[in-house]
């Protein structure tokens, strides 16, 4: 048959022409569908406000690690030292900030 519906018993129903590419295609695109979702979620996991604060906690407890112990690397502690006199000066400048503000009004 060359019709694109086959007819199937004595009913109305049809059931769809189908070739090896079709199938082909349909499998492929269900792997995608398989792949996009995984993918989805590997997104919203890495977004996750929890999984984010998580993240930021382990890199600070890391970072006071580096600056104070005495068994991380040189070039570590150095670096670890500099982000945290950064981070204090930041701290210091928005108080100072936000006390001139104050004063003035």
């Amino acid at each position: 048959m060359n019709d694109k519906t086959v007819p199937q018993d004595d009913e109305s129903t049809t059931v769809p022409f189908t070739t090896p590419e079709i199938l082909a295609l349909e499998a492929q695109i269900a792997a995608q569908r398989v792949q996009l979702a995984a993918t989805v979620d590997e997104v919203a996991a890495r977004l996750d406000p929890r999984t984010q604060a998580q993240a930021a906690a382990a890199s600070a407890q890391r970072l006071l690690h580096d600056a104070r112990g005495e068994d991380a690397a040189p070039a570590d502690r150095d670096r670890a030292r500099k982000i945290l006199a950064g981070a204090a000066a930041g701290v210091v400048l928005v108080v100072a900030l936000a006390i001139a503000r104050a004063r003035r009004h």
